[in-house]
């Protein structure tokens, strides 16, 4: 059985293995795949192989979590 590689795509909502962070992809760059907080929030490079792809309703909680920090004030 072969397995198949992701390879993120413009637009789509990704969980970054090594940092634990739900981010939205951005562009790339070099070997890298620059993802934004779903929430907002600065970018970061990531390594494509790190990369898997999460379900809407995980990438819906990001947000409202990520909000509702923002509206208590707490820095992302």
């Amino acid at each position: 059985m072969t397995m198949t590689v992701y390879k993120p795509r413009l637009g789509d909502t990704v969980e970054d293995a090594s940092t634990k962070k739900i981010g939205k992809v951005m562009g790339f760059e070099g070997p890298y795949v620059q993802l934004r907080p779903v929430g907002g929030g600065l970018e970061w490079d990531a390594q494509p192989g790190n990369l898997q792809l999460v379900a809407v309703a995980v990438a819906l909680s990001s947000a409202v979590a990520a909000a509702n920090a923002r509206s208590r004030g707490e820095q992302l």
